[in-house]
């Protein structure tokens, strides 16, 4: 058991419903698997499922636990600062690839 360490520019979707609320509402949340740490109060890029770069979020509170089935998992509340232009989301997402989701190099 151990905590795992996010880099602080990246907040991954994996669920197409928490990214929705989190644009339709402005506030919304993720569920993480494992116990991670994200940065509380930073603002980071938040990208798609499929990998693509959207907006711009703040960490408002990152909260590890246990839940009632033993499994540990990681809770992140943020809200929306913008969505990224076509250009910056075309921009970071190519960044990402190269550095985060296995791209050139």
């Amino acid at each position: 058991m151990g905590f795992a360490t996010e880099f602080n520019s990246v907040c991954k979707f994996k669920s197409e419903q928490e990214l929705y609320e989190l644009l339709e509402y402005g506030k919304g949340k993720m569920m993480k698997s494992g116990f991670r740490v994200f940065p509380a109060g930073q603002k980071v890029i938040a990208y798609t499922p499929g990998n693509q770069a959207i907006a711009i979020v703040k960490i408002l509170a990152s909260i590890a636990e246990i839940n009632f089935q033993g499994e540990e998992v990681t809770q992140v509340e943020m809200k929306l600062v913008r969505k990224l232009t076509e250009e910056e989301s075309r921009v970071q997402t190519a960044l990402a690839h190269e550095m985060f989701f296995g791209g050139r190099g």
